[in-house]
Formats: structure tokens, sequence, C-alpha cells
């Protein structure tokens, strides 16, 4: 019976969540004239960043092109935030039509993906300390040294190439801020990222030097299905006609990166395009593939010191201080809400599905026993971000379930085996004579939980539930991954637009505080109230 109210509140409120859900991808028939497009705001400027001046706006040159894009397609474009680890296969779901934010052109992802033309070239650089800017040129002059960079990027299997040819050891960081200050600070020796991120880091973090010495090239590309390739080719059109047109190099001086080596790549570009037939179709090299294969590995000089560079307008993210403080508030805001929203919904799906695993686990034959325990020990035993990309990514050709949704079940079906054995111990803690009086006395089962085992089982399970919420609470941090903004997330994107963590993190803190210290206190209220 317990079990049968478990499922029907379980259906009750998966149908409730998926009403609403508005992370569900539109149906392909539907909404014509929007292009959907994901980046990571995380990043931040001058890829894609949330606007100071009102953070629920997106800004950068990628954003600029996703609604040229947008407009050259008789579309208006509409921005869906996804970490940038996630843009691939985000983009293979189908969560979105094109994912762009500093996508790095490779060999590998045109075999997967429908790619557009390589729209911008950038040069992998190495920054060292001032002190050491005679020492280290080279990635071979760095051997034996730590050498950082982003996880994940062109850069990284560039690191592990050179710690196998020359011992060089690679640090993997997961945002391209801290590199620069453990550069600074002495925790690395070098770090190697493109030369728009390097230019940006030297602005903040003053302290080490960009050496002029380019150790590879690369290109910025736009991400497609590869089902898709006849709106990649559309975009390519619209994308070829503006790099004719210019608006594409008014768009990089707007954001402070260019320059004359880029200058000098549109008209290699440009030039390409004229010879070559328009993109190819499915997967296959579109238009400028080629010539960025072949300029990957050109010497070049310092950035910014060209001759007849152009001057950095870069419009610059606001200082840390009361007026962007107050300006990202109400995204923080939001963001809360979801956090402390999809806990809740979690926690409620942990509850009845980890008490309906405890009492089949009490009460159930053998085979049942059997088969929930072994659910708990491979939900515990597996990590729950693993469980979220699973469910979310892994079994999108089976079903495709909503982000938010996703986050909802994935959290709780892993807090379940967690709640579950919270209820058990507390069950069977129940003294033994006391269920057997009460069975003498002509009790049924029913009434033995409900008046002797149950009461006592939930007192003594309270304040383990509670300490797991709170757990929950901060795990909820992990659906980022899923493209859900969450209360981190939001703060995350923050910092890196302001350049620091103090304050940032003392309010996404202050937040995660007002939300998990007034249940505790219930808590210890009930507690109290029960023993007296």
């Amino acid at each position: 019976m317990a079990a049968d109210r478990a499922r029907c509140a379980l259906a009750l409120l998966v149908f409730g969540v998926a009403a609403c859900g508005g992370d569900a991808p539109a149906p392909s028939g539907a909404g014509p004239k929007v292009l959907r497009w994901g980046g990571d705001a995380e990043g931040g400027a001058p890829f894609v960043e949330a606007d100071p001046s009102n953070p629920s706006v997106v800004r950068g040159f990628d954003v600029e092109i996703a609604e040229l894009m947008a407009q050259g397609l008789g579309r208006s474009a509409r921005f869906t935030q996804v970490a940038w680890a996630s843009i691939e296969p985000s983009v293979a779901r189908g969560d979105f039509d094109v994912g762009m934010s500093g996508v790095e052109d490779r060999s590998e992802l045109r075999a997967r993906f429908a790619v557009s033309l390589p729209y911008f070239e950038f040069r992998q650089v190495l920054a060292v300390r001032t002190a050491d800017t005679a020492r280290y040129h080279t990635l071979a002059q760095l051997a034996g040294r730590r050498v950082a960079t982003l996880g994940a990027t062109g850069a990284y299997r560039l690191l592990l190439a050179a710690q196998q040819e020359h011992g060089v050891v690679p640090v993997s960081y997961d945002d391209d801020v801290h590199p620069y200050t453990d550069l600074v600070a002495g925790r690395v020796d070098a770090v190697l990222l493109d030369h728009v991120i390097a230019d940006r880091a030297l602005r903040r973090t003053p302290g080490f030097m960009i050496q002029p010495t380019v150790v590879t090239r690369g290109h910025y590309v736009a991400l497609f299905a590869r089902d898709r390739a006849a709106l990649r080719d559309s975009a390519n059109a619209v994308l070829a006609a503006r790099l004719r047109d210019g608006t594409l190099a008014a768009v990089f001086r707007k954001w402070g990166v260019w320059d004359a080596e880029q200058a000098a790549y549109q008209q290699r570009l440009l030039a390409s395009l004229q010879r070559g037939p328009g993109s190819g179709s499915g997967s296959g090299p579109g238009p400028g593939s080629e010539l960025g294969s072949e300029l990957g590995s050109e010497p070049g000089s310092k950035l910014g010191s060209e001759p007849g560079s152009e001057p950095r307008s870069e419009p610059r993210s606001g200082a840390v201080g009361t007026t962007t403080g107050w300006a990202y508030t109400p995204s923080l805001l939001r963001a809360a809400g979801i956090t402390l929203g999809l806990s809740v919904a979690a926690m409620l799906l942990a509850v009845l599905l980890g008490g309906g695993i405890a009492a089949g686990r009490v009460y159930g034959g053998p085979v049942l026993r059997g088969m929930l325990a072994t659910y708990v020990e491979i939900v515990r035993g597996t990590p729950v971000l693993l469980q979220l990309f699973v469910l979310y990514y892994g079994l999108s050709a089976v079903v495709r379930l909503p982000a938010l949704l996703a986050a909802i079940i994935g959290l709780g079906l892993n807090y379940a085996a967690y709640e579950s054995e919270i209820y058990r111990s507390a069950l069977q803690s129940v003294p033994r004579l006391q269920l057997e009086a009460a069975r003498t006395l002509g009790l049924s089962e029913w009434q033995v939980f409900r008046f002797v085992r149950g009461p006592q089982a939930l007192r003594l399970a309270l304040a383990p539930m509670t300490n797991d919420f709170v757990a929950l609470l901060k795990d909820s941090s992990l659906v980022s991954v899923i493209t859900v903004v969450e209360l981190t997330k939001q703060t995350a994107i923050y910092a890196t637009n302001v350049g620091s963590w103090l304050v940032p993190g003392l309010a996404c803190g202050a937040m995660y505080l007002a939300m998990s210290l007034p249940l505790s206190r219930l808590a210890r209220r009930l507690e109290a109230r029960w023993n007296r």
C-alpha cells in the first residue's frame, strides 16, 4: 500500500514537472522563426558573457555572430546556456540548432558534426611569469615543468603530446581564470591557451608575459548536428556574405580581437571561398576547412604589436563593486529559486522512492530484497555526475527528457538509495519486543507500522534526512552539466565576468545558507518537540 502511494505520487510528480518543464527541445515543426543556439556564458568576454548592466542578456562576438546568422536566415536568435564541455553532446542530442562559444575546429569534430566555415583564427601562445620571459619560449624548454590549460581543448591535447615528447607536465583547469592566477602565484610555470584568452587575462591579472612565438594556430567554428547540414550550408552563406561586406571584421574590432593577422586571415579565407564551391554536404568540410588545416602551425608575432593592428575597444566588464553586485542580484535570485525548487522536488522523489525501497527490503521476500539491494549498491557506488550524463545524454535515443526533469529524476534516484538506508536502519532500530507486543495485542502489520514502528522510525530518521537535503541542495550544482543554470553556475558566470570570486562567492554562500539554515532550525525544533 505504501509502495502504491509512492508510485502514484511519483507519477504525479513526473507528470507535473513534464507539463511545466521549459527545457525540452522544441518539436521540429514548432518555432520555425527561431534559431536556437547554445554557448557558455561562464567563458566570458569576448566570446559570450552576461551583460553586467542586465545579466539576463548575453553579449560577445559569438553572440553577435549568432544573431547575424539568425537574421540572414530570417529568424530570431534564442540563447541556451550550456557548459562548454557539453556543447557537442547537446548539439548531437538536439537541445539547440547550433553550438558556439569558442568551439575549436578539428578533424574528428568534422567526422561527427556539420561544421561551419572557420570564421576566426586564434593563436595558441605561451604565458610565463615576467621573470621567466627569457627562459621559456617553447614547450621543449618547459621539460619537467607544470604547464596549465583548459581541459578538453586543443591546447590540452597539444600538452599531452608534449608530455610524451618533451616531458612537460600538463595541468588541466575547468576555467580560464585560475591558470593565470596560479601562474602569477607560482603554482604552475606556464599557461598555454588561445591568444584571445591570454590577452584578456593579462588585462585582469598582471604579472606575466605572453611570448611572441605562436605554438600553433586554430579556428573557431559553429557546430551543427550531422543531419542539419542544410542549415549549416545556409548559415555558411550568411557568414560568407558578412565576411565580404566587412560586418564580421566590424564585430571583431568592437570586441578588441581584430589585428593585422586576423585581417590577413580573412583575406585568405575570402580567396579560398572564391576559388572553391559552396560548403560541402553532410559532415564534410565546408569552405575554408582546408585553409584552417594548412595554417595549423605557422609562426606569428606577438599579439597586439603587429604593424597596422587595430586599437582594442572591447566592452569591459565593470569592476567588482556595489553597482555590479546589485545588477546581478535578480539573476542570482532566479538561479537560487531554480536550485531550491529542483532540490525540493528531487528530495520529495527521493523520500517517496526511498521509503518504498526501505519497505521492500524490510518486508519483502528474498528476490525483492536482493533486487533492491543491488539498486542501492549500484547507485551509491557510481558518481551522481555520471548518472546525470547517462540519464540526459546516454538515454536520449530512447527518451529525451527536458533538462530540468532529468535533473530532478537524476538527483532523486541517486538520493533515494541513501534515503532508503536511513529508513531501513530506522525501521530496524525499533525494539523487536515492542513489535511482538503489538502483534500479541491483535494489531495488524499495518497497524503495527502506523502506531508503533513508523512514528519511532520517523523520529530517528529526521536528523539524517535533514542532513541529506542540505547535501542534495549543494549537489544540485552538478546539474549545470545538463544545461540547467542553477545558483552555482550563475555565480560562476558572474565571477568570470567581474574577474573575481570574492563578492560572487560570498553572495552565493549567503544564499545557500539562507536556504539550508531554516530547514536545520525547523528539524531541531521538531526533534525537541518529539523528545518531550
